[in-house]
């Protein structure tokens, strides 16, 4: 008895550490739900043999699939997305062109598994991380912003 007892207080007092490790809060939610937008978005223009755009609105915050509400999935993959307060478009380049500034941006994703060149950097509470899209395979890429 004594053993399952300390076994489960040991259990208790790790148990915080590992749901936080398992939930998406603040950056790596961003990260996560802006890489499952993109995936729907290739998804949908490849299987439906149509161009499909995100929609993203950087002064809100927010990024979807063409036609998606806020907060929809598809698939079970997010369709639309809200970054978390914390966390802001710290760029936002589209052919080399910056949208940051602008009222929305809109990246193509075509049927053949391709989609325009772009450049996505978060920044929130000292930390960031930048998002290219390979557009030969239309996936995005999270690297450290100086790479």
């Amino acid at each position: 008895m004594v053993v399952i007892a300390i076994i489960g207080l040991v259990a208790a007092m790790g148990l915080p550490n590992i749901i936080r490790a398992v939930q998406k809060e603040g950056m790596r939610k961003a990260v996560s739900d802006f890489q499952d937008v993109c995936f729907t978005a290739r998804e949908r223009a490849i299987v439906s043999k149509q161009k499909t755009s995100v929609l993203i609105h950087p002064a809100e915050g927010t990024f979807s699939v063409d036609g998606a509400a806020a907060g929809s999935t598809s698939n079970g993959k997010v369709a639309a997305s809200k970054l978390p307060d914390s966390i802001k478009f710290a760029l936002l380049d589209i052919f080399r062109q910056d949208y940051l500034e602008s009222d929305w941006a809109r990246v193509f994703f075509y049927p053949d598994g391709t989609c325009d060149e772009t450049v996505i950097v978060f920044f929130g509470r000292g930390e960031s991380e930048k998002i290219t899209l390979d557009y030969a395979t239309a996936t995005p890429i999270v690297s450290d912003v100086n790479r």
